[in-house]
């Protein structure tokens, strides 16, 4: 028998509604049966070339007439079994037209929901949808919905996962942002041309071809390495100028906000809490201009750049905000290893150095490039110190500290004794970190 209630609390549960995707969404997935055809003729262009020169006008058509109608049909069926649905506590996405697969996707795993539109989606009006979730590597994602339903959708998901009811979620609307940063185009064009590997790619591209025309006489071994060296050598600079354009960081509730993208925009979500390592990076040719790069690691997520290049003072305001209470140490609060270090590491060991503060394990290394890593205490998962034969020759050992991004940052050829006391007091401070920072919670105000 049911208890008096319970029948009443069953009917009275929302049903759970499943959606489809946007119409579109058949458009780009027929062209799966011919993205299968055109793999094939790459794989073996000869077979290929042998079967196109059989093939009759009248034999040509028949495959064109066989080929676009089953290549639509499967754009649409797939479409068509492709569902997703919000429930309290997870979003599902069925998918399959053979196989079935149900994806259970639990709320309170979500750490990111990205928007990302490419140019034909952006024309088209619609845009994907992709999931961050703890504990796993690839991401989920919606591809395609209309723009207002992805962003609609976005927010409800962020609302649930901060614990909204199910009822208010879709009241709550998307949490307001305020901008904290804008790169201009002249900074970002200036920058990618300021870097070194794009000089260095360049120049690969144009002094490799002629030397191995001089040494093969041969036109296809030049094509097959200088296409790839031009590539990328474009990939470099203007994939990156591309990429990174209009790049802006705003401030929510629910996490940073990254907006960015000339053909391709993207709008992701730094999460709150789960940034695992900052690094400032500041390459030779930036530094009489006082520009740094920020770069993450956030765990379960690909978000990796922060800033693409800004003024020291304003890329260290909003690591603040991305690290509250972090302080940037100063470069003179930063102590080198001892200089019986070159013997280990001649010359580059100058570009070493560590401070602990209060608050972060930082390290920087790189003469040419410097990288300064700002690890939290509280993100640290373990400590270790290693010393091969030649370091303990010169009494030198290095102390690896490991984050929950799978990234492990290193205090470099440091005193053997400075050393152990770093990994004893680092283990202590990580312990304290941990029991003191707050929870990671979305939209805490």
């Amino acid at each position: 028998m049911t208890a008096p209630g319970v029948e009443d609390a069953v009917a009275a549960k929302e049903p759970v509604i499943e959606r489809r995707l946007h119409p579109v969404t058949p458009f780009r997935r027929a062209w799966a049966p011919v993205a299968v055809v055109i793999g094939w003729a790459v794989h073996d262009p000869d077979q290929a070339q042998q079967q196109l020169t059989r093939l009759t006008t009248t034999t040509l058509l028949i495959a064109l007439a066989v080929l676009v109608p089953a290549a639509s049909l499967y754009g649409f069926l797939t479409w068509w079994f492709t569902h997703f649905a919000v429930t309290d506590t997870e979003l599902r996405i069925r998918t399959g037209l053979l196989f079935r697969r149900t994806a259970h996707i639990r709320l309170e795993r979500i750490q990111a929901v990205d928007v990302s539109q490419p140019l034909l989606a952006r024309v088209a009006g619609v845009a994907k949808l992709k999931l961050d979730v703890v504990g796993t590597d690839k991401k989920d994602e919606l591809s395609f919905l209309g723009e207002r339903e992805a962003r609609a959708l976005r927010a409800e998901l962020l609302a649930r996962a901060a614990g909204f009811a199910p009822e208010t979620a879709h009241e709550v609307g998307e949490a307001p942002a305020r901008e904290l940063l804008r790169t201009p185009p002249r900074d970002l064009a200036l920058s990618v041309l300021l870097t070194g590997a794009t000089w260095c790619s360049l120049a690969a591209a144009l002094v490799v071809p002629p030397l191995l025309w001089l040494v093969t006489h041969s036109v296809w071994t030049v094509l097959a390495t200088g296409l790839p060296l031009l590539g990328a050598a474009g990939a470099s600079s203007a994939g990156r100028f591309v990429g990174e354009y209009d790049w802006t960081v705003g401030e929510s509730p629910d996490g940073l906000r990254i907006d960015h993208g000339l053909l391709d925009r993207t709008h992701e979500t730094v999460p709150p809490g789960r940034v695992q390592t900052v690094r400032i990076v500041e390459p030779l040719l930036w530094r009489r201009l006082g520009w740094v790069r920020v770069e993450l690691d956030v765990a379960g997520s690909s978000n990796s750049v922060l800033v693409p290049v800004a003024p020291r003072a304003v890329a260290e305001s909003v690591v603040a905000r991305v690290l509250p209470g972090v302080t940037v140490p100063p470069a003179e609060a930063l102590s080198r290893p001892p200089r019986r270090a070159g013997w280990c590491l001649p010359v580059w060991w100058r570009g070493r150095a560590i401070a602990v503060t209060d608050t972060v394990f930082a390290a920087r290394h790189g003469l040419l490039r410097r990288s300064l890593a700002l690890v939290p205490h509280a993100k640290v998962q373990s400590v270790r110190l290693v010393q091969g034969p030649w370091k303990r020759l010169w009494r030198l050992a290095d102390v690896h500290v490991d984050t929950g991004a799978n990234k492990t940052v290193t205090a470099r050829l440091r005193d053997a004794q400075e050393a152990a006391q770093l990994l004893r007091r680092q283990a202590e401070r990580s312990r304290t970190g941990r029991r003191d920072a707050p929870p990671d919670r979305w939209m805490a105000l």
